[in-house]
């Protein structure tokens, strides 16, 4: 093989690891914040009043 055949093959597994990292990342849940749903971090929005101005 010579050094340009090795060199696409390191390159290529580096972008297929690259893109299977993004897709991992995309797909695990977030620990903590509010994307847990554990109903802590909720608003209560009972005393806010609409805009009448807007349409």
């Amino acid at each position: 093989m010579d050094s340009q055949t090795i060199l696409v093959a390191i390159l290529f597994a580096a972008a297929l690891f690259y893109l299977g990292r993004i897709i991992y990342r995309a797909l695990t849940p977030k620990s903590g914040g509010c994307a847990s749903n554990c109903g802590k971090c909720s608003v209560d929005f009972s005393n806010i009043e609409p805009d009448k101005n807007r349409s």
